[in-house]
């Protein structure tokens, strides 16, 4: 027998906690107002490094940031893979309040490979002759002087709590509600062991999506043992929750080619973990 009440009280709990850390998060990015664009200015690593730092900051103000910089010709084709490749998307959040610790590893080990990767694109990205897309104007930060209404109103109830918030509620109702189904009436941990090549590639394979939503799955799955570090590692790898949703309004081209490369480096750093019995 399901416990539906229970389930709809861990989905609260856990969107809960979700909320407290985006209006953490969605407060420091607006109180910098966009300063951070200045670190991304000067050589290639240093490029790196912000962007990745800024991916792997849970949600989406620095994957957006990023795209930001990306079109205004900020910084280079491979720093925007490797940023996308930090980021976890609204998942971030969701790992934070399930298992901390392992979610903390897991963005150092994202952050460490966002940099390997953003150098390793800029190497090959010439010998594919791919010439990335030009500068344009997009997102910039409004400058006018944020006032406490406009803050709750904006940030707080249309961009947290309708924008992302009831979508995670609903994404982790739906996410337990299948997992309680399959692991009570269908044996779905056997199968996942027998099948696990396949559940890695298949994580991949849905991170293509620029959407959070369909990515808890694997969260859910490893909060619960049922899944190991590989396969969660290849669905963080190569999603980006909805971070890369601006510049497929700008480059589509630009956005199929970086999804492509986040897919290949996930993938093939995903097997190399399975391998080794992560």
């Amino acid at each position: 027998m399901l416990d539906i009440a229970g389930l709809l009280k861990e989905s609260l709990t856990i969107v809960a906690l979700v909320f407290v850390m985006m209006v953490v998060v969605d407060y420091v990015n607006v109180a910098t107002k966009g300063k951070l664009k200045g670190l991304l200015k000067g050589g290639q690593w240093r490029q790196y490094v912000a962007s990745s730092f800024l991916g792997v900051a849970p949600g989406c103000a620095g994957s957006f940031m990023t795209v930001s910089l990306y079109v205004h010709g900020l910084i280079s084709f491979g720093a925007i893979v490797g940023g996308m490749i930090a980021t976890s998307g609204d998942e971030a959040f969701v790992m934070l309040s399930l298992f901390p610790r392992k979610a903390v590893m897991l963005f150092g080990l994202l952050f460490v490979m966002g940099l390997f990767f953003s150098w390793l694109t800029d190497k090959l990205v010439p010998q594919f002759k791919f010439k990335p897309s030009q500068e344009c104007p997009l997102h910039e930060f409004h400058p006018e002087k944020e006032s406490l209404r406009h803050y709750l109103t904006k940030h707080i109830w249309s961009h947290i709590i309708k924008r992302h918030l009831i979508r995670v509620f609903l994404w982790t109702f739906v996410v337990l509600f299948a997992l309680e189904v399959a692991l009570n009436y269908w044996n779905l941990e056997a199968f996942i062991k027998t099948h696990l090549v396949w559940v890695l590639l298949i994580s991949g394979l849905v991170g293509v999506l620029p959407e959070s939503g369909p990515h808890f799955i694997f969260v859910m799955m490893f909060a619960r043992g049922v899944i190991p570090f590989s396969v969660l590692f290849t669905s963080s790898f190569v999603q980006d929750g909805h971070g890369l949703l601006p510049l497929l309004s700008y480059t589509i081209k630009d956005s199929i080619i970086i999804k492509l490369f986040n897919l290949a480096f996930g993938l093939l750093v995903g097997f190399i973990f399975y391998s080794l019995g992560w």
